[in-house]
């Protein structure tokens, strides 16, 4: 064998090694990828699972830590949160009520973590039920939430309730946190109205802070926002058309705050 064999049989192995490296490199980015986009799909559904058993307490944790820049969340027109103590009040203190029960499950998510794999987006829509008691009193100042007949006394308010989300995700210490929060509600009726004429009578309701009923069926009010919502949730309506929100994310290299 030649010299000249022998050097272009190096450059040969020298190419193909440089191509099996290349190819394990994205293999491992795109395992990767896929690890990262599992972890953050079980978060969304670890914040579900402890949110539909009045277990909130346990979901502070899951935010980024006291300190993160650009930390938010968003519930209603009423404004948003934009420090870690304001965002992490939602979950504090929440009362666990008998009688009250709330199953939201979640469907149709569009994951899409960046290419640097410091954070990520995602997408949910929300098709659950929430109901609970009150006392009559209390009920007489919210009379077309509520079911005609009484249980145990009680005034009885049973929903359907659909809504959509859409967060952004930051990995911390190498763990995937909340960052970025909005909940849109889009419609929502009592077990016995259809949302159709419940959705035209009940639009005031979105730009409430209503956080949610509590003992006794009392409501229970969020605290005073940090700032005005840069824009409003448009909820279903009879009078009004669809639109694409929030937008899917696509693929991307690096962060852009998609819901600002």
């Amino acid at each position: 064998m030649s010299d000249t064999t022998t050097a272009a049989s190096l450059e040969e192995i020298t190419a193909e090694l440089a191509r099996l490296r290349d190819e394990v490199g994205a293999a491992r980015a795109l395992a990767q990828r896929a690890e990262d986009r599992g972890q953050v799909e079980n978060l969304f559904n670890r914040y579900m699972w402890l949110h539909n058993a009045f277990e909130d307490e346990q979901i502070i944790p899951l935010w980024v830590k006291e300190g993160t820049e650009g930390i938010r969340a968003r519930y209603t027109n009423a404004g948003q949160y934009t420090t870690w103590q304001s965002v992490t009040d939602y979950h504090r203190g929440r009362p666990h009520p008998e009688g009250k029960l709330i199953l939201h499950a979640t469907t149709t998510p569009v994951i899409e973590v960046a290419a640097d794999g410091e954070t990520a987006k995602g997408v949910w829509m929300m098709a659950g039920t929430e109901s609970g008691l009150t006392d009559p009193k209390v009920a007489e100042a919210f009379p077309d939430m509520y079911s005609p007949e009484e249980v145990l006394g009680k005034k009885v308010w049973a929903h359907w309730v659909w809504c959509k989300y859409a967060i952004d995700f930051l990995k911390q210490d190498g763990e995937w946190k909340f960052w970025k929060f909005r909940c849109y509600e889009l419609a929502r009726a009592p077990f016995e109205e259809n949302w159709v004429s419940f959705g035209l009578k009940n639009q005031g309701a979105f730009d409430l802070d209503l956080m949610y009923f509590g003992d006794d069926g009392k409501p229970v009010f969020m605290p005073p926002a940090d700032e005005p919502a840069p824009d409003k949730n448009h909820p279903y309506s009879p009078q009004t058309v669809q639109k694409l929100e929030p937008v899917p994310p696509v693929a991307h290299d690096r962060f852009t705050d998609t819901f600002a």
